[in-house]
């Protein structure tokens, strides 16, 4: 099914062409106005005199003919005097009619928009009083005014009876035109009318983006054509926006060449690899802008992390406005399978790798994967990160043996097998060790400091001791001396330091400021209040008695712990250089782009984990900004201990194997078991589960067939190893189904792999237990949690039977998702809870993901049909977690719930008075909107 808002819903339909008969009732009024009106003048003239009576008779017979009662917009009344009647009459002409029309139009709307519509129209009457040859010459005048004084014009022939037997007759009557040849003039001067003119200068701006489109759609048609167009076959549109919007003139030598290699142009698949900051990611845009204006095809983009997607959103949003072509987000709950197939707009999908696993999926079975033009992976490296890394494996590997349209671009800073990786994709590679700013590398031993020479026999060089002057207490505070290290570059430049945990990055950043001079406390003293401010405002007051210690001298503390809103204000503040040193986790590394002129690993170690090589290029390539510093520093600290669906038969799965990334490497992996050995055992697990059974036949050619269960954990993207448990938890919860609380539903959807990152706290298990009413205790009961054990865990007494430890932890989290519910305020359940707050928001957003893979589960089996509605609800609640009211506010894109509370508060309650907005108004009603903002919100209401 095709959606468009252009389409032409009434074709060549005319009402007045289609009505012959409107004419000719105007002919017949016409004619019968004539007689009633020419009779009392004929006798006048005969006798002299006229009858009184007879006079007023035919006055009300004209009147009855003019103003005929069952007028559609008049009010039924009772008899009244004909000199009442025709007063009425002529006090209500057609200005006041319209005027009573627009009032009831006007009833619905909000209260901004309603005083935007009435200043219009005062500004329309002020014309109308000002011009009233204007209003004659579109008709409205003459047909509004003529009936009242054709009867002022009779009653004044009347009155001068016995005044004067010369009388003569009103020109009104004499060069009167009918009805009908006042309708066709009136017509006529509408069609002269003018209409609101394009701007010449837009024409001549649009005329030349298409001719620049067709060329370049040429050039893409025609390989042997060397003139790629204006700008990489793409309008000049782009080049000014990508300027404007991201402040870039021209792009570097290597990107140039990128775009021009024959594997671009030829549109085979292609691996690129270049350091970080080397930017890699303008010509993956360009080609995906290529991609949706040029070929007309949609794009997918693949990142790591949903905060990537979110940020990438934001980031492309104003391209799509602009080029007009749709960004659509999958992450999260967010996301439709399959997506909307559009007749004209063309979609950018932005996805994290489960999400896209899951797009690929549906489009796949609605034969739809060839619509996909481009599909760009952002960090290709993530092929080798376990279970993550088989997913986005499975996506590319499906691509490759269902379509053979689709291009796939991959990009990554550290590629260590490309030669493995181009045999998988059967792909180009271009590699570059360009960087924009240059990097030196430095490993610390002790107190002092060896710059890494890859030139060089021996790799490492002296490059000099560390002189520093600390006290005995400092000396043992700070033995790797990261002060001295930080201090060399802050507060003039910014530094970032990698700790190995969340909570050495916090009890770093104390540590630091506890030995800082007083004079960091100057330093943009007013912006660190602000921030200060801010992030109390964003905690509901609260704010972390850690960052309250540390922001005031341009330091904290970056970590998954933090909520979304105190994250996003950090970087702001790093990045507008407000805060000078960040101490942060290997996390940020491969997020947000956060730039420093020096970059200190704290540890060899990523938790416990020893530090990979691709994780520690993405670390030391954030070292060194562009366009500010001639060069960037990375230091690493070392110890001692350092120094040293697609198939059906196992033949056609054979076939699909030799196309994955694991059959390539199967020498170097399979050292005990080959390839095929493993598929068995793994058919054997899918069959043990319920998910596959085989059919009778010989090996190669025995048909496997998808369960129903399969078919629905493989719509779901369920993991295999809890399928089976999801679906005995949503049986026994249809047996006794409690719909007066949120709390049975919110724990069929309390994610399992939670559950070990969370140990429950007796005590306050049981307070909120206790709060619960009779009908969710008894649940509680039903799925194997009853009062009593949780009684004696909270009292230290010993139990008789243990409870399973999943559904224990499982409700334990589901008692902090209903809080969140309830209060929406994320600093106050976490206090309750005694837990942190980033844990909870993380609780929070994998519930909603998982909800939203519940559901899909359950839409393909017909026994859960009681939940698809359920659901459906439940994962706009966990998305947003606001009021109700506030969720389709929410949904539009850049709306955050202070912002959906003001536009909630100012009127505009539903998508639809979103959308009819205007956005002028919208700035001048909303606190702190931009216009650009206010332009973005319209447009995104509007899709």
């Amino acid at each position: 099914q095709y959606y468009s808002d252009e389409e032409d819903l009434f074709g060549d339909y005319d009402s007045i062409a289609c009505d012959s008969s409107f004419l000719a009732k105007l002919e017949d009024v016409e004619q019968n106005f004539e007689q009633c009106c020419s009779t009392p003048s004929r006798d006048a003239e005969k006798d002299g005199t006229t009858n009184k009576g007879h006079t007023s008779a035919q006055y009300s017979d004209v009147n009855r003919l003019i103003y005929p009662e069952t007028d559609f917009t008049a009010l039924k009344q009772t008899e009244k005097s004909n000199d009442a009647k025709r007063a009425c009459h002529t006090e209500i002409n057609g200005h006041h009619f319209s005027s009573a029309l627009m009032e009831d139009m006007f009833e619905d709307l909000p209260s901004s928009q309603l005083a935007f519509q009435q200043d219009n129209c005062k500004a329309a009457s002020d014309l109308r009083t000002s011009e009233p040859a204007v209003l004659e010459y579109m008709g409205s005048a003459k047909s509004t005014t003529f009936v009242p004084s054709v009867i002022d014009n009779v009653q004044n022939s009347s009155e001068l009876e016995g005044k004067s037997e010369q009388r003569t007759v009103n020109p009104a009557f004499q060069k009167r035109m009918s009805f009908t040849e006042q309708l066709k003039k009136t017509l006529v001067g509408n069609a002269m009318v003018q209409m609101p003119q394009v701007s010449r200068t837009k024409a001549q701006k649009d005329a030349a983006v298409s001719e620049e489109i067709s060329v370049a759609m040429q050039t893409m048609e025609s390989s042997s054509v060397p003139d790629l167009g204006p700008f990489f076959g793409l309008p000049s549109k782009v080049k000014e926006l990508i300027y404007k919007l991201r402040g870039i003139k021209d792009l570097y030598d290597w990107q140039k060449t990128c775009m021009t290699l024959d594997s671009v142009q030829q549109r085979k698949n292609l691996i690129y690899s270049l350091p970080t900051s080397g930017g890699k990611t303008l010509v993956a845009e360009i080609l995906i802008f290529r991609e949706l204006l040029c070929r007309k095809k949609d794009a997918l983009l693949i990142l790591p992390y949903i905060s990537l997607v979110q940020e990438k959103i934001r980031g492309l949003a104003s391209f799509g406005l602009e080029l007009d072509f749709l960004v659509e987000e999958y992450a999260g709950s967010k996301g439709r399978f399959p997506p909307v197939k559009r007749r004209v707009k063309r979609s950018l999908y932005i996805a994290t790798i489960e999400k896209a696993h899951i797009l690929v999926n549906s489009l796949i079975e609605t034969n739809r994967l060839d619509n996909v033009g481009l599909i760009v992976v952002d960090e290709l490296h993530m092929l080798g990160d376990g279970s993550r890394g088989a997913i986005l494996e499975m996506t590319l590997a499906k691509v490759l043996y269902m379509s053979k349209t689709t291009q796939i671009i991959g990009m990554s800073a550290t590629l260590s097998n490309v030669q493995d990786l181009q045999k998988f994709l059967q792909a180009d590679n271009y590699t570059s060790d360009f960087r924009p700013v240059q990097l030196k590398e430095y490993v610390k031993l002790q107190d002092v400091l060896y710059e890494i020479d890859p030139k060089e026999e021996e790799c490492f060089r002296l490059s000099r001791h560390l002189k520093v002057e600390y006290s005995s207490n400092m000396q043992k505070m700070d033995p790797d001396h990261l002060i001295a290290l930080v201090t060399e570059v802050i507060p003039v430049n910014s530094c970032l330091l990698f700790c190995p945990t969340k909570k050495n990055c916090e009890n770093v950043a104390e540590m630091i400021c506890k030995y800082l001079k007083k004079v960091f406390l100057q330093h943009r003293e007013k912006e660190k209040v602000n921030l200060l401010n801010e992030l109390k405002s964003v905690g509901n007051g609260t704010m972390c008695p850690v960052l309250k210690r540390t922001v005031p001298y341009g330091v904290a503390y970056h970590h998954s712990g933090l909520t979304s809103d105190e994250r996003k204000l950090i970087e702001e503040a790093y990045s507008a250089g407000t805060l000078c040193l960040l101490t942060c986790t290997s996390t940020l590394a491969a997020g947000i782009n956060l730039p420093a002129r020096r970059v200190i690993l704290r540890s060899a170690y990523v938790a416990t984990d020893f530090l990979k090589r691709s994780q520690y290029k993405q670390m030391v390539g954030r070292a060194g900004r562009a366009g500010i510093d001639l060069s960037g520093e990375s230091i690493l600290i070392l110890q001692e201990r350092d120094k040293q669906l697609i198939t059906r038969t196992l033949g056609e799965i054979r076939d699909f194997l030799s196309c994955t990334l694991f059959s390539v490497q199967e020498e170097q992996i399979c050292r005990e078991k080959c390839l095929w050995d493993i598929v068995k055992d793994s058919l054997d697990f899918l069959t043990q589960k319920g998910l596959v059974k085989t059919a009778a036949g010989k090996e190669e050619d025995a048909l496997l067939e998808v369960t129903m269960l399969g078919r629905a954990t493989f719509k779901g993207s369920i993991d295999l190893t809890n399928c089976d448990v999801l679906y005995r938890d949503l049986s026994r919860g249809l047996e006794g189904l409690m719909l007066n609380s949120f709390l049975h539903l919110i724990y069929l959807v309390t994610p399992y792999e939670m559950v070990t990152q969370c140990k429950p706290d007796w005590m306050i298990y049981f307070r909120q237990f206790t709060q619960l009413t009779a009908a969710e205790q008894k649940m509680s009961t039903a799925i194997g949690v009853p009062e009593s054990f949780i009684a004696r865990k909270a009292s230290g007494q010993s139990v008789k039977k243990a409870a399973d430890s999943v559904a224990v932890n499982r409700l334990y989290l589901a008692f902090v998702l209903l809080s969140l519910l309830k209060e929406t305020d994320l600093w106050t359940v976490a206090d309750r809870f005694r837990l942190t707050r980033g844990f909870v928001q993380n609780l929070l957003s994998s519930s909603s993901a998982f909800c939203s893979c519940v559901l899909h589960f359950t839409e393909e089996l017909e026994e859960f049909w009681s939940y698809k509605a359920l659901l459906a609800e439940l994962t706009k609640r966990l998305t947003y977690c606001v009021n109700a009211e506030l969720i389709p506010l929410m949904e539009v894109a850049g709306v955050l719930e202070a912002r959906a509370k003001q536009l909630y508060g100012a009127g505009y309650k539903t998508l639809a008075h979103l959308a009819n907005a205007d956005p002028m108004l919208l700035v001048q009603s909303i606190e702190n909107l931009s216009k650009r903002q206010a332009h973005q919100i319209v447009a995104s209401s509007k899709v």
